[in-house]
């Protein structure tokens, strides 16, 4: 798969994110009362997913970051939890409320033969506004910042310089606010938040944001996506 420039239609993305919501409490006690009907999602052995990259981004819920990332091509899994913070082992009653330094995160294992790096840069650009500080629609907190982490020097430069051509072009019109972290550790969050919008579709907070955040995504996307994304 060849890499391609900035998307035309990322611009699109800029106008639809202030979509109405439940507050926190209120999509804490939904995720809660759904945990028991979540579905185990698939699980691979170590073997299995050696043979992938692996790369880390925080933009928001994660419900629907991972989703979003799950239906582009290359990509063999991804995982919901928390990373870019410094407490161990914390739950989602603690970052949810801001009681860590954390954010949601996503863990992606993706086939660099397939997409590179750089295209899943461009994925979490154009599925989220880097603009808005500590806040994601209507998710408000540190929690939900957005944050592109690397591995290495080079994945830094990949970030670091895709940022740059953002704003050269003045695809937005405010600075953008992600944080470049190096990454540090991922803490996978608990069972029932993995595919929570795949096994979740009626959801409130699903349907009325995660939902038309990754149909957005797909319309400006598509020759990223999977077949069956499609």
């Amino acid at each position: 798969m060849k890499t391609v420039g900035i998307p035309f239609l990322l611009l699109l993305l800029l106008t639809s994110f202030g979509c109405q919501s439940k507050n926190k409490s209120e999509k804490k006690e939904l995720a809660q009362e759904e945990q028991s009907e979540a579905p185990t999602k698939e699980t691979f052995t170590a073997a299995e997913l050696q043979q992938y990259e692996t790369a880390y981004f925080a933009s928001g819920c994660f419900w629907c970051v991972e989703a979003i990332f799950e239906s582009v091509k290359g990509v063999k899994e991804v995982y919901s939890g928390y990373a870019g913070g410094t407490e161990k082992n914390p739950t989602y009653e603690q970052v949810s409320y801001g009681r860590t330094t954390h954010a949601e995160a996503v863990e992606v294992y993706y086939d660099p033969k397939v997409i590179s790096f750089t295209q899943l840069v461009q994925v979490f650009f154009g599925s989220h506004d880097p603009t808005t500080l500590n806040r994601q629609g209507p998710d408000r907190g540190a929690q939900y910042r957005s944050i592109a982490f690397y591995k290495n020097e080079e994945q830094m430069k990949i970030i670091t310089g895709y940022m740059a051509k953002l704003q050269e072009e003045h695809v937005y019109d405010r600075p953008i606010v992600t944080e470049v972290k190096k990454f540090d550790t991922f803490y996978m969050a608990e069972d029932y938040h993995q595919d929570y919008e795949r096994n979740h579709p009626n959801n409130s907070y699903i349907r009325n944001v995660s939902i038309p955040r990754l149909n957005r995504f797909k319309v400006n996307f598509q020759s990223y996506l999977k077949e069956e994304a499609h």
